[in-house]
């Protein structure tokens, strides 16, 4: 059994097609098929179902997925591990975010890359949900997610910030002039919000229905982009979190409103795949968590905006975290 086929095998499942397989590993379509069907002969198993098109894989084969996820993931981290002892990181590292995380990776991945500049990053948006069966599919090595909402499963988690939320708004508007507004009546504004798949989107519909409202948004997206975008297009409203200032501020002709801190509040953190020590890129990522206080950072890019909000009143620690909270798993 050879390292390629597995990788033939891998590419196989993430493109569901065997030309675009084939493709992504820069061999031919007839290599490839090849090479998979001399692994079925290795192993005594049947592990694709074929007809005149890939149409997924036997139970055999989802097994045989697995442990081909696992031993791609040892060979990586056994080459960062020699890279590491010729001298310095390389390899990519690859972060799957939620896309109100995913606005300030650059906080990590930015010191990080200086400390080690041969490392290449790879940053995926993804729901929450996403994020922790790709982490068990050995596809990522590290998440952005909420970490004290939905469950989890069972992974690490380091604290990163906790949210706070703000009501972005036209500058001549209804509510333009305003220092604070309610979330009832907040849902009363023309708003383009992120979709129900998201959970800063579930979080939002549970803070309005802590205040008796709903919300029924002119515009719905996956992408924090679209979000500025329809705000400034269509003179909407938004409810954003604090991180989005660090990243885009506050858009021409727009302002910001504080919103009442919800009786519950959430935490974005790392989270890791909870098996072994991690690959060494994943464990230089959390280093590089540790040393960085982005509550702080995001702290002080909220005042900079909405120059009534009160140094760390969002804040319960270094990093938006209760002090006595440090990385832990789940389960």
């Amino acid at each position: 059994m050879l390292l390629r086929q597995l990788e033939y095998l891998n590419a196989l499942a993430r493109e569901a097609h065997f030309g675009r397989a084939a493709e992504a590993c820069h061999v031919s379509q007839p290599a490839l098929s090849a090479g998979i069907r001399k692994l079925e002969d290795e192993l005594g198993v049947q592990i694709v179902q074929r007809g005149h098109r890939f149409e997924g894989f036997t139970p055999e084969g989802r097994q045989v997925l697995q442990w081909a996820h696992r031993m791609i993931a040892e060979k990586d981290a056994m080459r960062s591990e020699l890279a590491s002892m010729r001298g310095g990181l390389t390899g990519v590292l690859r972060i799957g975010a939620v896309p109100t995380a995913l606005t300030v990776a650059s906080l990590l991945t930015g010191p990080l890359h200086e400390q080690h500049p041969t490392m290449q990053f790879s940053l995926d948006s993804m729901s929450s949900r996403e994020i922790v069966s790709r982490l068990n599919e050995f596809d990522i090595d590290a998440g952005m997610t909420y970490i004290d909402g939905e469950p989890l499963g069972k992974v690490r988690v380091v604290p990163l910030y906790r949210e706070r939320y703000l009501f972005l708004t036209p500058n001549d508007g209804e509510f333009a002039g305003l220092d604070s507004i309610s979330w009832a009546e907040a849902a009363t504004a023309p708003l383009c919000l992120l979709a129900p798949v998201m959970q800063n989107r579930r979080i939002l519909d549970g803070h309005f229905a802590e205040d008796g409202a709903t919300v029924n948004p002119v515009v719905e997206t996956d992408t924090v982009s679209a979000v500025y975008a329809h705000i400034s297009a269509m003179r909407l409203s938004s409810v954003i979190p604090h991180a989005w200032l660090h990243s885009f501020g506050v858009p021409a002709g727009t302002t910001v409103i504080a919103l009442p801190r919800p009786a519950r509040t959430h935490q974005v953190g790392l989270v890791l795949a909870d098996r072994g020590p991690g690959s060494l890129l994943a464990r230089a990522l959390v280093d590089t968590a540790r040393q960085v206080d982005m509550g702080s950072e995001l702290d002080r890019a909220m005042r900079r905006h909405l120059p009534s909000a009160h140094p760390g009143e969002n804040l319960a620690g270094q990093n938006g975290t209760d002090p006595n909270i440090a990385e832990k798993p789940t389960s």
